[in-house]
C-alpha cells in the first residue's frame, strides 16, 4: 500500500431516468480522474439514474409513474452497464465507488458498487434502512454486505446518507479496520448541509479514517428531466462534497455550487499518528464492557432445508 494517494469526489448531476447516459457521464468522469492521477473516485448517492425526489415531494398515491420510470432505468448487477463501468475503471487505473438504484427482481435498493482499478467488482452493499419517504421506493439491505474491502489503496468501505446517524452501523466498519470511507448523499438539499458537515467530520475522527463525502447537484438541465409537479417544488442549487482527514479537517471542499471533481492527496501516516492517541477499535475499545454483534446472514424470503435421511434403525 502506498503511503499517499490522490482521490476524487465527483459532485455531478445524473441524467435523470436515463441509465445509459448517466453511465456514459460516469465513465467520462472516471477517465478524467484517471488522467489527473486519481487512484479512486466516488460518486453520489443513487447517481444512476438519479435520486427519487418525487417520493419526497409528491403524495404516495402520485408516485407510481415515476417509480416505474426509475425501475426501468435502474442498474442490474452484473450487466452491460456494470461492464462499462468496470472497463472505464480498468482503463483509467482508478478504483470506483458508485451510488446507484439497484434492481433485483421486482425490488429496488439504494446501493454502493465497489470496483477496483483492474476493473473487477469488489462487491456491492445496500442501504440498511431507507429513510422516511425512501421506504416507498427502496427495499432494506442486510448485514451480508456491511463490510470493508481490502484494496491496494487500503481498506475501503462506505455508508449512505442517514446511515451515518447510527453508531452501530458506523462502528461495524470501524471495527473492520476501515481506512478510506465513502459517504454518499443525494445533494440538492441545502437544509442538510449542517448534518453532512457534522456527520462526516465526526466519522473521520471516530474511525481515524479518511472520508470522501460526495453529493449530487441539481442543475437546471437535471430539473428539466423531472415531472413538472416535482420541478415546481425543487430548485437548482449545489451540493456539499468534501474530502476529510482522519482529524476531521477539510482537505478539499466543501464544494457548495456546481458540478466539479474535487481532488485531495491522502497521507496515510496521518492515520498512524492519530491511532497512536486514540484507536477506537484497539487500545481505546472496551470489549469487556460493550461489544457489537453483526449478523451476516442474508435475509431471504425462502430458505431451503435439505430433507433428512432416515436410517433403517429409525423404524
Amino acid at each position: 500500500m502506498a503511503l499517499s494517494i490522490k482521490v476524487a469526489a465527483a459532485q455531478l448531476a445524473p441524467v435523470f431516468f436515463d441509465r445509459d447516459a448517466t453511465v456514459r457521464k460516469a465513465c467520462d468522469a472516471i477517465a478524467e480522474a484517471g488522467r489527473n492521477g486519481a487512484a479512486l473516485i466516488a460518486f453520489p448517492e443513487s447517481f444512476i439514474p438519479g435520486y427519487p425526489y418525487f417520493a419526497m415531494v409528491l403524495p404516495p398515491t402520485k408516485i407510481n409513474t415515476s417509480m416505474l420510470r426509475l425501475r426501468e432505468q435502474s442498474l442490474v448487477i452484473p450487466s452491460a452497464d456494470t461492464d462499462a463501468l468496470c472497463r472505464a475503471a480498468r482503463e483509467a487505473r482508478c478504483h470506483v465507488v458508485m451510488g446507484q438504484n439497484e434492481r433485483e427482481g421486482g425490488t429496488l435498493y439504494n446501493g454502493q458498487l465497489f470496483i477496483d482499478a483492474d476493473g473487477h467488482i469488489l462487491g456491492r452493499r445496500r442501504k440498511l434502512v431507507p429513510t422516511s419517504h425512501e421506504r416507498l421506493v427502496w427495499g432494506r439491505g442486510d448485514g451480508s454486505d456491511l463490510q470493508v474491502h481490502d484494496t491496494r489503496l487500503g481498506r475501503l468501505g462506505g455508508l449512505i446518507c442517514y446511515e451515518h446517524s447510527n453508531a452501530l452501523f458506523r462502528y461495524a466498519l470501524h471495527a473492520q479496520g476501515e481506512q478510506i470511507h465513502i459517504a454518499n448523499w443525494p445533494g440538492g438539499m441545502s437544509t442538510i448541509n449542517g448534518i453532512i458537515d457534522a456527520a462526516t467530520r465526526s466519522y473521520a475522527f471516530e474511525a481515524q479514517a479518511f472520508v470522501i463525502s460526495v453529493t449530487s447537484v441539481l442543475t437546471p438541465e437535471a430539473l428539466d428531466r423531472l415531472d413538472a409537479e416535482v420541478r415546481s417544488q425543487l430548485s437548482a442549487h449545489g451540493g456539499f462534497s468534501s474530502i476529510l482527514s482522519p482529524k476531521g479537517d477539510y482537505l478539499a471542499g466543501p464544494q457548495l455550487e456546481g458540478e466539479a471533481l474535487l481532488y485531495a492527496t491522502l497521507d496515510f501516516t496521518l492515520i498512524d499518528r492519530l491511532k497512536a492517541i486514540v484507536d477506537s477499535v484497539g487500545h481505546y475499545a472496551r470489549p469487556d464492557v460493550v461489544q457489537l454483534l453483526i449478523d451476516r446472514t442474508p435475509q431471504r424470503p425462502c430458505v431451503e432445508k435439505a430433507a433428512s435421511v432416515r436410517s433403517k434403525s429409525d423404524g
